[in-house]
């Protein structure tokens, strides 16, 4: 008679490799989503070469705020001192997979390409995420949510400034917001805690930055 084994303990070395992959995946990689592009079934028309260069600038923002995601919730998860709280963080990630897969595959379609300092991206925000679960997991979730309510706001704002026809970014957009508020709204009631002055203004400020050089590099 045999007897199930006892699942692994991953150790303190196993969750680096594991973060290492994801980085490696995220930059480097090609991402799979679980769920189905939202862009899909909406039709693929031909715009004009401005309108195509904005479009591709706005998805490569967008795919790099997915980056950064990616990374900050990995950055938090690596030294989250509950495993109710890091399984949270992970799990958000996982749907932050979906929508890098879909911008990526947006950016393929408007003939352009993801950032080129991705790699400067991912480490710079997983510092961040480290940094400020360090401070404890009610500050951690609290980050969560500061950093889902600025990308709903910018996401706001693509949508009011893509072209009217580009209804396949439209929509990845539209369910991108969705699942963003629903983050947030989660690690609110997992205990979040309200960031103190001046931190959200700040992350504002890199976000902003972020945003500038990603349209174009």
């Amino acid at each position: 008679m045999t007897t199930a084994s006892a699942p692994r303990h991953l150790s303190r070395f196993d969750h680096l490799l594991d973060d290492a992959q994801r980085a490696l995946e995220t930059v480097l990689g090609a991402p799979v989503a679980e769920r189905p592009n939202p862009g899909a079934g909406e039709p693929d028309i031909v715009m004009d070469e401005p309108d195509r260069r904005h479009a591709a600038g706005l998805m490569r923002i967008n795919h790099v705020g997915e980056v950064c995601a990616q990374a900050l919730y990995c950055g938090q998860a690596a030294v989250a001192r509950d495993e109710a709280t890091r399984a949270h963080l992970l799990e958000a990630a996982q749907e932050e997979t979906d929508h890098l897969a879909w911008c990526a595959e947006r950016l393929r379609e408007l003939d352009s390409r993801p950032s080129l300092l991705n790699p400067l991206w991912y480490g710079g925000s997983f510092a961040i995420g480290a940094l400020a679960g360090l401070r404890g997991d009610g500050w951690n979730l609290g980050f969560v949510v500061e950093t889902e309510r600025q990308v709903e706001a910018h996401i706001d704002e693509h949508l009011a400034s893509l072209p009217g026809d580009d209804h396949r970014s439209r929509a990845i957009l539209g369910v991108m917001k969705a699942d963003e508020a629903r983050h947030a709204d989660n690690a609110e009631a997992a205990g979040a805690r309200i960031l103190p002055f001046p931190v959200p203004r700040l992350m504002a400020a890199a976000s902003k930055l972020m945003k500038t050089v990603a349209y174009r590099l």
